[in-house]
């Protein structure tokens, strides 16, 4: 090792110890999902209230309507809004898992859609929601058919340079960090990875230790908190919950995490969306 690589090695090590300890803001770029911003608002308008309040990137739901998704994009070009992900919006009525072959060629054909939007705009991955487990779905059925179908679904993702990344909900699928994982590697391709959101475990595990199994399988994080006390069990605004943010940005640190972090939560006005954006950023410098 020469004097140059022994500097860059040393700085990376300070680096990863600064941050493990906390108090150094995470490498990742902020991104709210766009049904947060006021609808009411002119598509321009409402994306730079995004980053006057404090935001780098946007994630956007699936757009059907080539038009529409034409217009997001000039939208988000004038106002320097890159969009980094794209949510699929037909996974959740129409599974890959389902036993019905015309339900999986709708999903399928959302996820296509998604994927194409992604091209468009730019976004470098496609949340998708891989199964639905209920009474007419077995688990092991949701694994094999939800398998098959983004195996299919590859060549069409490498095509357009677009990650499929798995997302962790309340689907009754993928019920632990491991078996999360497992899916993941099952693939054995670059162009499908985990989506992973913080808030979606809480209620039955520690995210900061989904992370630290999920590792670099992460494509993107969502961020959004959880509180169970007083026999409740909902969504609250950031810091507000049952969430360790510091360990959370301990473990991010940890595994080196370096994309997109994205706020999920019910949409506000200016105000509203700049108090979620500074206790982001608390979130990111492990405060």
């Amino acid at each position: 090792m020469n004097r140059r690589e022994f500097a860059a090695a040393s700085a990376l090590a300070w680096a990863g110890a600064s941050f493990a300890q906390g108090g150094a803001r995470l490498p990742i770029r902020k991104a709210v999902l766009n049904t947060m911003l006021p609808k009411e608002m002119p598509l321009e308008d409402r994306f730079r209230l995004a980053i006057d309040c404090g935001f780098e990137q946007m994630e956007v739901t699936q757009i059907d309507d080539p038009r529409e998704a034409e217009a997001i994009k000039s939208a988000a070009d004038k106002a320097k809004l890159p969009i980094h992900s794209v949510m699929c919006m037909t996974h959740w009525k129409h599974p890959l898992s389902s036993s019905d072959p015309a339900v999986v060629a709708q999903c399928v054909e959302g996820i296509k859609t998604s994927i194409r939007n992604a091209k468009l705009w730019g976004a470098q991955t496609v949340l998708l929601v891989p199964a639905v487990v209920n009474p007419e779905t077995r688990y092991q059925d949701a694994w094999k058919r939800s398998q098959a179908e983004i195996r299919k679904l590859i060549p069409f993702a490498a095509e357009h340079k677009v990650i499929i990344a798995v997302e962790n909900v309340w689907n009754k699928f993928l019920l632990s960090p491991l078996e999360f994982a497992q899916y993941v590697d099952s693939f054995k391709s670059p162009w499908v990875q985990a989506y992973f959101d913080v808030g979606n475990v809480v209620l039955f595990a520690y995210p900061q230790d989904w992370i630290r199994t999920l590792g670099k399988r992460i494509a993107k994080v969502h961020i959004k908190d959880f509180t169970f006390k007083n026999r409740e069990a909902k969504f609250v605004d950031l810091r507000e919950g049952e969430i360790d943010w510091k360990a959370v940005h301990a473990a991010l640190a940890e595994i080196g995490y370096r994309g997109s972090a994205t706020v999920e939560l019910r949409g506000g006005d200016r105000d509203y969306l700049k108090e979620v954006s500074r206790r982001f950023d608390l979130i990111l410098t492990g405060a």
